[in-house]
């Protein structure tokens, strides 16, 4: 099945993120920073184990023989994720935007394009990514927290997704 994504909107990118939400997003954060490396990891390895044909997507993975666990390029990949999509979810509202830099959104968009990454992708990274952080702050875990950092994901998403054009220099 091939989806077209210049179709697709997220339903929240134009939803105003809250002062609860981004406390809720940034008292999280604030939790989790110190294990950012480990989450990060936890969060691939959730996704590989959702979607296991994803490992096809990262040559350090793929063309690698060492355990995911242990694979250095992964787990820096990994935590450069988590702490990118982290910060960005606590400045949401005080930016009003998704605040990860204009060429590194450009270039999270090319890349995602190149590799073929389609919704189902970022569904299977969004859910995820809840589990990681239900996991990292279960006493802080409420389904107002889940929509914050729903709602923040969706954000960042849409950002990627508006960045992910063909080169017209193809």
């Amino acid at each position: 099945m091939s989806l077209s994504l210049e179709n697709v909107k997220c339903p929240a990118s134009n939803v105003l993120f809250t002062e609860e939400q981004e406390a809720l997003v940034v008292k999280s954060w604030n939790v989790m920073k110190k294990n950012s490396a480990e989450l990060g990891l936890k969060l691939f390895l959730r996704i590989f184990e959702i979607a296991p044909t994803a490992k096809k997507m990262f040559s350090f993975v793929r063309d690698s023989n060492v355990p995911l666990e242990q694979n250095p390029k992964l787990k820096a990949h990994a935590m450069s994720v988590f702490v990118m999509t982290c910060k960005s979810a606590a400045q949401l509202r005080k930016a009003g935007k998704v605040t990860v830099g204009e060429s590194t959104l450009k270039h999270m968009g090319s890349v995602h394009l190149k590799y073929g990454v389609v919704d189902e992708h970022f569904e299977v990274t969004r859910f995820a990514l809840l589990e990681t952080i239900k996991e990292a702050v279960p006493e802080m875990w409420s389904p107002e927290m889940k929509n914050a950092w729903t709602k923040a994901f969706n954000q960042l998403v849409a950002a990627i997704k508006a960045e992910m054009k063909p080169s017209s220099t193809a």
